[in-house]
């Protein structure tokens, strides 16, 4: 064992062969469902970084995280591990948030997921994400749980809103420390001052023998003793368990509002005239609204001319009416965009999405989505009407009527869809 990478070391709870868990990769994402069909709580696991010189493994796949997510899977839960920027290096970590809130929406639109039922469990490097998450606080999130963290920016790295300064911050939010009694010096400080600050809003799990990464280094009871309190005390906090009185020990939130997603502050290096705003939080999940849009009819129709997006290829693609994954994609964007729902819509398109609009401007990246996105939304300026569609592999392209301020506007739209998110959009009018 000791001849293996630490990261690729086995998991101290053992192989969990999760019976019935099934495993489904979804872009960058891995979800773990467990058996059966009822909807439930759900975590998601989110790994630390910068990762080692020689990577060759990403993070979803090493034995700690795949052992983390079976094991609350086998317990009933819908687990999730994402592969995020962060393990590339610290300074990806903006686009590593932006990574996370991403999966946060995928996870939350499963159906297997109660979308007021989830909590974000982030382990060392990543506790730099999680102080925006203990911010927000939005209505569905039931925990934040924090193993080993880092918790202080190194400078020179683009300051997100840490956990010392708003734990606590929010009282009805669970949040839980699991301590390694050996942790390394520069980590050990910050993470003293968290606990001096958290008070009676934190709970904490101390490991006194054990050391950074103790779920894959070291194999003692007591390293699995705490692994297992955690998982309890987490899947507890989602309402799969009762408390000692058999109340839930969260209740379920009341008459749901609008909740903010995490608040960031906009790096010295981002573009100008871009400010990273609080967006409203899914209502309710992509999956469950019915696109809008009329029946194609049989007349073949013409790509755009000129179209850079040459993969269509020139000839003339006759009206496919046989649906497709990336047809079914651009339905569930379009009935996130048609309810208004802002993070379900942003859930459908890939971190590095890219839009090029009717008057030649582009967009690149969900911040740029959602700056460009959120007035409209906000302004219930959503109305599309699909008058036409074709449907070619990975690619849809509609003749839609987009309905502004002053009468519709006829466009065409061509979608990409890749791993189930949108890549590409190009509108023409």
């Amino acid at each position: 064992m000791t001849d293996l990478p630490a990261y690729l070391r086995p998991f101290v709870l053992g192989v969990l062969e999760g019976s019935g868990v099934r495993v489904d990769r979804l872009g960058e994402i891995d979800l773990y469902r467990p058996p059966g069909t009822a909807r439930g709580g759900a975590i998601l696991f989110v790994h630390g970084g910068p990762g080692p010189d020689g990577l060759e493994v990403m993070p979803r796949d090493w034995p700690v995280y795949k052992g983390y997510a079976t094991a609350a899977a086998r317990r009933g839960l819908v687990a999730a591990v994402v592969d995020h920027s962060l393990i590339h290096g610290l300074d990806r970590l903006v686009e590593a948030a932006d990574e996370v809130e991403a999966a946060v929406a995928v996870l939350r639109s499963d159906p297997r997921v109660d979308p007021d039922r989830v909590g974000l469990w982030f382990f060392s490097g990543a506790g730099l994400l999680a102080g925006e998450w203990l911010d927000s606080r939005p209505d569905w999130l039931r925990f934040v749980s924090l193993t080993y963290p880092l918790l202080a920016t190194p400078p020179g790295v683009d300051d997100l809103v840490t956990a010392a300064e708003v734990i606590g911050k929010h009282k009805d939010l669970p949040v839980l420390l699991t301590r390694a009694g050996l942790e390394r010096e520069e980590l050990a400080g910050p993470v003293a001052e968290f606990v001096s600050a958290g008070g009676a809003a934190l709970d904490i799990i101390d490991v006194p023998k054990g050391h950074h990464g103790f779920d894959m280094l070291d194999h003692t009871e007591e390293s699995r003793a705490a692994v297992t309190k955690a998982l309890d005390w987490a899947i507890a906090h989602l309402g799969e368990q009762p408390g000692d009185d058999g109340k839930l020990l969260v209740p379920p939130p009341p008459a749901r509002k609008k909740a903010a997603t995490p608040r960031r502050r906009t790096p010295a290096t981002a573009k100008a005239g871009v400010a990273v705003q609080e967006t409203p939080v899914a209502a309710e999940p992509a999956t469950q609204q019915a696109p809008k849009a009329t029946p194609a009819p049989a007349a073949p129709v013409a790509p755009v001319a000129q179209t850079p997006l040459v993969d269509l290829g020139a000839a003339t693609v006759a009206a496919v009416t046989v649906d497709t994954p990336a047809a079914r994609a651009i339905g569930r964007e379009h009935a996130a965009y048609a309810a208004h729902d802002l993070e379900a819509f942003l859930a459908m398109y890939s971190p590095t999405a890219r839009i090029q609009l009717a008057d030649g401007s582009e967009l690149k990246g969900r911040r740029f989505l959602r700056e460009y996105y959120r007035p409209r939304f906000d302004a219930g300026r959503c109305k599309t009407e699909v008058i036409q569609k074709i449907m070619l592999g990975e690619w849809v392209v509609e003749h839609v009527n987009c309905y502004e301020d002053d009468g519709p506007t006829a466009q065409l739209a061509l979608y990409r869809v890749v791993d189930g998110l949108i890549t590409d959009v190009e509108f023409r009018a």
